[in-house]
């Protein structure tokens, strides 16, 4: 625990709602349950109700329209994305604040698992992956101990919204993700492959990317400070709108933010380079299980790490950045073309719909978005 960290604890005997996709990463989740998590869990007092999930958005269905006061938790086995389908089918609830303030868990299940890895990183325990990843996330969950996780909303040009708890990406480490798709059977390995494959053919992407930094930079007017930054509770949660905007069971409103058909405010920083390599927004520490993308990042620190290549670097000096992500020093490099800010939001302008957009590791159209 952290000092300033508020903390709550799940009761004993406990009753927890297991979503499990039998088909994310290995294929080997639910066997992994049974041997693994099961027995841990029963030995700490959680009773589990087991929803296999059969096909794409069931996840999403299944907790925006059940009736969750029988459980004490919602607990995710599988990959990023169907977490992803679970805070998104919370938020599409009437009673989503209520809905919210139920501790959600991740088990690690599908080949990438960052926030499982960034939850073990942030309770102090080794790098690790596998078997050893998916004991310590169970011992969590064991002990019972949640606190607050940070959300971001995020909007695009043609009114969807998104609610993330991961990141958002464009550019060359999306492509990977997605394309690196069709090795899932290979778990965390899928990532290496698709990582060689997109630098094969390393391309440049043309847009306009501007944000609101966390920390004033120099020569820039201070900002005026939003109060009302999100906060969010359970193991990612409850989101609080500005004071005087509350229609009952209304979102929360977007208040650092302009319509996207406008420019953006005066006190933001418009980035003046317009070609990426890659553009990468991330809120908790890794990527992946090997890839410690932002160190600095926290479960709530109310920041958007916002990473972004510019297009210029080489092939070899890529590389070079992904292998010391692992440890997470990459920007010890310094390498001119890799820039990091910390922000309170961000709007990234495509010039062309082209290259594929992700949020929380699922494809996105490409096409204007702000968080």
């Amino acid at each position: 625990p952290r000092p300033g960290d508020s903390y709550g604890v799940l009761p004993r005997p406990c009753r927890a709602l297991v979503l499990l996709n039998p088909l994310s990463g290995t294929g080997r989740v639910l066997e992994d349950f049974q041997a693994v998590v099961q027995p841990m869990l029963a030995e700490a007092d959680i009773a589990t109700t087991v929803f296999i999930t059969e096909r794409p958005h069931h996840a999403h269905e299944k907790v925006r329209d059940e009736d969750l006061s029988q459980w004490d938790t919602v607990v995710v086995m599988a990959g990023d994305g169907l977490l992803y389908e679970v805070v998104n089918g919370l938020m599409e609830r009437p009673d989503w604040e209520d809905a919210m303030k139920k501790p959600l868990c991740i088990l690690p299940g599908g080949s990438g698992n960052a926030l499982a890895a960034s939850i073990n990183h942030y309770a102090g325990n080794d790098n690790v992956a596998k078997k050893k990843l998916l004991t310590n996330c169970t011992f969590i969950l064991c002990k019972g101990l949640h606190t607050q996780m940070d959300l971001v909303s995020l909007s695009t040009a043609s009114g969807k919204r998104f609610f993330s708890f991961l990141g958002f990406g464009w550019g060359f480490i999306s492509d990977v993700d997605i394309d690196s798709e069709k090795y899932r059977r290979l778990g965390n390995a899928r990532f290496t492959l698709g990582t060689l494959q997109c630098l094969a053919k390393l391309r440049v992407y043309q847009g306009r990317l501007s944000y609101l930094p966390a920390v004033p930079e120099q020569g820039t007017p201070p900002a005026p400070r939003d109060s009302h930054a999100p906060i969010t509770n359970g193991q990612a949660g409850h989101i609080l709108p500005p004071v005087g905007t509350e229609v009952p069971g209304a979102l929360p409103t977007d208040s650092l933010l302009v319509p996207l058909c406008q420019p953006v405010p005066a006190h933001w920083t418009v980035v003046p380079e317009e070609e990426f390599v890659s553009v990468y927004a991330i809120y908790q520490s890794h990527l992946g299980t090997n890839l410690l993308m932002a160190p600095a990042a926290r479960l709530h620190d109310g920041c958007i790490h916002l990473f972004y290549l510019k297009a210029g670097i080489s092939r070899v000096a890529l590389l070079k950045i992904f292998l010391a992500m692992a440890r997470g020093n990459h920007l010890d490099l310094n390498y001119p073309h890799l820039c990091y800010v910390p922000v309170q939001a961000f709007r990234l302008e495509p010039q062309a719909a082209t290259g594929i957009m992700t949020v929380d590791g699922e494809a996105l159209a490409c096409e204007p978005v702000q968080g």
